[in-house]
């Protein structure tokens, strides 16, 4: 698991900038419908996000990140993973998710991502970025190869290399079908993801001539990004700021 149940993104709220938030469905290319939660701003930049949430699928984080993002004028859509073997009803801090994320398939999470970049893409937005978490982080990778003319992705600690719980393939096997802007954020401790791996990423990027950053925090754990991570504050913030600055600089 990425966070415990209760952890919360490490952004201090900006009062009166979030328009509204809330539960919706979409429908993915194959019928499948999935929950998803919406936030829309008060004065709208022109540029969206979809949220790719870890391995618990739509979580009360990422709900309150899509706020975050909302309240800076940057419309959020974060997804759920589960809608073929879970449904759309909410889920508690019991369920096991374990059995739904093997069973997901990359076919499968492509078509969510497809439907969730759309339905940015009908309200108007011109630029649409992602951003993942663990498992969502390899899946926002892997989404500039999706050929959505994303704006920018962006990954906070999405393995890249070697096999994963579904069929999804590798950002390191895939690196000449990447074709968006990236940031990468990894924590230097995080025994899931080497630091080989991360160097070979970056300059894997760098013989493409992709445009990218990416950024190690020494001694960060993997999932750093978590306000009850109090030791890792500094780290956090400073990852907010080239999230944030990832996303102004391209929609300008």
């Amino acid at each position: 698991m990425c966070f415990d149940h209760d952890s919360r993104p490490p952004i201090e709220p900006i009062a009166g900038g979030a328009l509204d938030g809330g539960l919706t469905e979409l429908e993915a290319g194959d019928d499948n419908r999935f929950a998803a939660f919406r936030a829309r701003p008060n004065a709208p930049s022109g540029s969206g996000v979809v949220i790719l949430p870890d391995v618990r699928g739509l979580h009360p984080f990422y709900e309150e990140l899509a706020l975050r993002f909302a309240e800076r004028g940057v419309d959020a859509l974060a997804i759920d993973w589960f809608g073929r073997t879970a449904g759309v009803g909410r889920r508690g801090a019991d369920f096991d998710h374990g059995p739904h994320v093997t069973a997901t398939t990359w076919a499968g999470i492509a078509a969510d991502i497809r439907a969730a970049e759309a339905a940015l893409r009908d309200d108007g937005l011109e630029r649409v970025f992602t951003i993942g978490f663990c498992m969502g982080g390899r899946m926002s990778f892997l989404a500039a190869t999706l050929g959505l003319g994303l704006t920018g992705v962006i990954g906070l600690y999405g393995t890249l290399e070697g096999p994963w719980r579904n069929d999804a393939p590798a950002p390191l096997d895939l690196l000449d079908e990447i074709a968006s802007p990236v940031l990468g954020l990894f924590g230097g401790a995080d025994p899931a993801i080497t630091g080989d791996a991360v160097q070979a990423f970056d300059r894997g990027l760098t013989e493409r001539g992709v445009d990218h950053r990416i950024v190690t925090y020494p001694g960060a754990p993997h999932s750093f990004f978590d306000r009850k991570a109090t030791e890792f504050a500094a780290a956090s913030a400073d990852a907010w700021d080239e999230i944030t600055g990832f996303i102004e600089a391209r929609s300008r």
